[in-house]
């Protein structure tokens, strides 16, 4: 959709229906009648649910599709990284993309081992990837976010483009098919984007958001905290309150990867999709895209349990449980696209394991 017939911020032209649950109860039978004790496949039978819930919506009585599972790296830079508060300078951002689109990346292996398609992004790399490539989208906004300790990330124009950018690449990767979208990203310093805003919108200091990220000093961390709670005291001068409204923290603090994210996020929720939820950078994202539009959570499928600090805060603020909880901490949607077997497999025995009577089993 145009920029010109979509406002991004505006969370009414959002559209993220309820999902009905008329067909919970025959959903739930039609589980607890596989050939096996009830509850014996334990979270796969909750993963099954759920798929089946959201896929029930289009069609009550149909089979669970995993259709064309896509992740989408989003890659941005940030102005906050000017600071020393990673163990890699900005530029690697873009040498990252270069591997991702070389397939040389922890994430196109498991693509690879999983099936499952990955596009790159780029949503505002310092210096733009000049590449063509089938699986390369370049959205980029700015050459990168401001340092957001001392003024706002991006502008209220630039935070618009994001979520618009981000609706339409999410929006092409269903009209091609795709009815499970994961989410990854790339970006030096996003960690710390990621840290304040949520330390923006649920009102917490720097100390319970921030943590080591890909694994910096104890001298980089302290650095890292000061110039979160610098900006949440900046914040709170100008707008005098302990949490602020999603869209705002966005533009003060956020990333442009983060936001299309968002705007993705929004989309394919919208248009009645499953969303894979990756690790902490991810789940701020979704996070914030729940605030704006709640019913955007029961879209939701959370991957992993990410070594960061702050991720199990998300996802108690979120009701989720992750599928997965391997002590990741890499990003690019690596924990996403190890999570596509296991919901391939709950689809294969919601879909083909036999019931008890067709197996002519009593109990």
């Amino acid at each position: 959709m145009s920029s010109t017939k979509h406002s991004g911020l505006d969370h009414k032209n959002w559209q993220v229906a309820k999902l009905d649950l008329q067909t919970l109860p025959n959903i739930k039978n039609t589980i607890n009648n596989k050939t096996k004790p009830m509850g014996a496949l334990g979270q796969l039978e909750d993963l099954a649910q759920a798929l089946a819930l959201i896929q029930s919506q289009s069609n009550p009585f149909s089979k669970i599709e995993i259709n064309h599972p896509s992740i989408l790296i989003f890659a941005a830079d940030h102005g906050i990284a000017q600071h020393p508060i990673s163990i890699a300078p900005r530029e690697v951002t873009g040498q990252m993309v270069l591997n991702f689109l070389a397939g040389g990346a922890a994430i196109n292996c498991f693509c690879r081992a999983a099936d499952v398609q990955l596009k790159v992004i780029d949503a505002g790399i310092l210096n733009p990837v000049e590449q063509q490539h089938p699986d390369y989208i370049q959205q980029n906004i700015a050459a990168g976010t401001q340092d957001f300790s001392v003024q706002a990330a991006m502008s209220k124009s630039q935070l618009e483009q994001s979520l618009i950018k981000g609706k339409e690449v999410a929006l092409k990767q269903i009209d091609e098919g795709s009815n499970l979208i994961g989410f990854g990203e790339m970006g030096i310093g996003n960690t710390t984007s990621a840290s304040a805003l949520l330390s923006a919108i649920i009102g917490l200091p720097a100390q319970s958001t921030v943590g080591k990220g890909t694994g910096i000093s104890e001298q980089q961390l302290t650095l890292k905290m000061s110039l979160v709670d610098t900006s949440i005291q900046r914040l709170k001068q100008a707008y005098g309150s302990a949490k602020l409204a999603p869209l705002k923290a966005l533009e003060e603090v956020g990333g442009f990867e983060i936001a299309q994210m968002v705007g993705a996020m929004l989309a394919t929720a919208e248009a009645g999709k499953t969303i894979l939820v990756d690790g902490f950078i991810v789940s701020v994202a979704a996070l914030i895209t729940y605030q704006i539009q709640p019913n955007a959570r029961q879209y939701m499928i959370f991957a992993h349990s990410s070594a960061e600090q702050a991720h199990t805060l998300i996802l108690e603020k979120l009701d989720a449980k992750p599928l997965l909880d391997l002590g990741l901490r890499l990003g690019e949607g690596t924990g996403a696209a190890l999570a596509v077997p296991l919901i391939k497999a709950a689809a294969e025995f919601y879909n083909n394991m036999a019931t008890f009577e067709s197996a002519q089993v009593n109990v």
